[in-house]
C-alpha cells in the first residue's frame, strides 16, 4: 500500500494527434476514483466479462484493468484489432462490455457479414477517443450493441463527461437521441467539475449552445503532472482548471459539444469552422468509412476546409460526388474545396494525426 494516496502510481503517455507524446503521471487516489467511477457511471454489475480492446497504454486502458478485478470480473485480452476474433470471443467467452475508440466501432459496422456472427445477448459499449458521428449509434444498434459515448484525455484518466440517458428526464426519440449522444455529454460522478470558460477570461460562457470556449477540469482525477515538465504542467493547470485544449459549447440542458481541437478549428473569411461538424457529414454518405477535415491554406479566405477519406471498400465514390452530397446539409462556406482520397495517418490508438494531413494539405494545388 502506498504511504500516502497521491503518491505516482503509473505512467502513461499521450496519444500524440497534435505533436510529441507527453508523460502523465497519476496518482492512487485519481485511479481509485476513476476506477469506482467507471463501473458507477456505466451501471456496470459483478461478474461480467469484459473484453480489453483499448490497449494498456492508452490510459492505462481507460482504468479498467483496475475496476474489473474490483467487480470480480472476467478480462479477455485481445492483443490485436481483428473484427472476426472480437466476435468469435463475445461468442465463446459470453462477453457484456467492452471499449474501444469510433474507429473499432466503424471497423465493425463496415466488417463483412462473413466475419460478423449474430449475438446471441447485447453487448454494452463504451466508445471515447475522438468525436464519433451520430450515425454509428444506429449502425451499431442494428447488430445488437448499445453504445454509449464518453469524453476525456490522457491527463484526466479517461472519461469525465457521458450520456446521462434523457433530456430534463424525458425519454427522446432515436434520431434525436442519437445526435445528442455524439455529444461529449454531463459530468462524471467522479469529477468534481466540467466546464465550459473563456480561457483569457476565465469565465464560464453563456449555456446557449453557440458561445464557443475551452472544456476545463478539476478534481481528483486530474493527472499529478507531466512528466519532468513543470512548464507545461503549469500552463495547463493555470487558474486552477486544467486546460484541454478542446473547443466546445455548452447547451441548455448541460450537455458539452465539442466544436473542435483548439488547433483544429479552421478560419475562413474570418469564420470559425467545426471540421468536426464536415466529418459528421460526410460519415453520413454510404461510401465513407472515415473522414478527417483540415484547414488548408487559401490566399482568398486564409483557410478553406480539406477532406481526407478513407472509402468503404468496394463503394467507390468521388470527389465531386462528396462535395455536392456536403452541399444539401452544410453552408457553402463550410463545404471542403479539396477532397483526397488515401489512407489516414493514425496513432497506435486509431486516433487520427491531423497534424500530419495539414503538412498534406499544404502540398495540396
Amino acid at each position: 500500500m502506498p504511504e500516502d494516496e497521491w503518491q505516482a502510481i503509473s505512467l502513461s503517455y499521450t496519444s500524440g494527434t497534435t505533436g510529441n507524446p507527453k508523460g502523465v503521471v497519476y496518482h492512487h487516489r485519481g485511479s481509485y476514483l476513476m476506477s469506482t467511477g467507471s463501473a458507477t457511471a456505466w451501471n456496470m454489475p459483478n461478474r461480467l466479462n469484459f473484453l480489453t480492446i483499448v490497449p494498456m497504454f492508452h490510459c492505462n486502458g481507460w482504468c479498467y484493468p483496475w475496476t474489473i478485478p474490483m467487480l470480480n470480473g472476467r478480462t479477455i485480452c485481445l492483443r490485436n484489432i481483428d473484427i472476426k476474433k472480437i466476435f468469435e470471443l463475445i461468442d465463446k467467452y459470453n462477453v457484456t462490455h467492452f471499449g474501444g475508440a469510433p474507429i473499432v466501432l466503424n471497423m465493425i459496422t463496415g466488417a463483412p457479414e462473413s466475419d460478423r456472427k449474430k449475438l446471441k445477448h447485447k453487448v454494452y459499449v463504451l466508445t471515447a477517443g475522438a468525436p464519433p458521428p451520430s450515425i454509428i449509434f444506429k449502425k451499431m444498434k442494428s447488430l445488437g450493441f448499445e453504445v454509449m459515448h464518453v469524453y476525456g484525455l490522457t491527463e484526466t484518466y479517461g472519461h469525465v463527461t457521458q450520456w446521462h440517458g434523457t433530456i430534463h428526464g424525458k425519454e427522446l426519440e432515436e434520431e434525436k437521441q442519437n445526435e445528442i449522444k455524439a455529444r461529449q455529454g454531463v459530468r462524471y460522478p467522479n469529477t468534481e467539475g466540467v466546464t465550459i470558460m473563456n480561457p483569457e477570461s476565465m469565465k464560464e460562457v453563456p449555456k446557449d449552445g453557440k458561445t464557443i470556449g475551452e472544456i476545463m477540469i478539476r478534481g481528483n482525477v486530474v493527472m499529478k503532472g507531466y512528466f519532468k515538465d513543470k512548464d507545461a504542467t503549469d500552463k495547463a493547470m493555470k487558474g486552477g482548471w486544467f486546460h484541454t485544449g478542446d473547443l466546445a459549447v455548452m447547451h441548455p440542458d448541460g450537455y458539452v459539444k465539442i466544436q473542435d481541437r483548439s488547433k483544429d478549428i479552421i478560419i475562413s473569411g474570418g469564420e470559425n469552422i467545426s471540421s468536426i461538424e464536415i466529418e459528421n457529414t460526410l460519415a453520413k454518405h454510404p461510401s465513407v468509412s472515415i473522414a478527417a477535415v483540415v484547414a488548408k491554406p487559401d490566399e482568398k479566405w486564409g483557410e478553406v476546409p480539406c477532406a481526407f477519406i478513407e472509402m468503404v471498400k468496394d463503394k467507390p465514390v468521388t470527389e465531386k460526388e462528396l462535395i455536392s452530397f456536403c452541399k444539401e446539409t452544410l453552408a457553402n462556406f463550410k463545404v471542403p474545396k479539396k477532397v483526397e482520397f488515401c489512407e489516414l495517418p493514425k496513432t497506435s490508438t486509431g486516433k487520427i494525426q491531423k497534424f500530419e494531413l495539414r503538412k498534406k494539405a499544404k502540398e495540396l494545388t
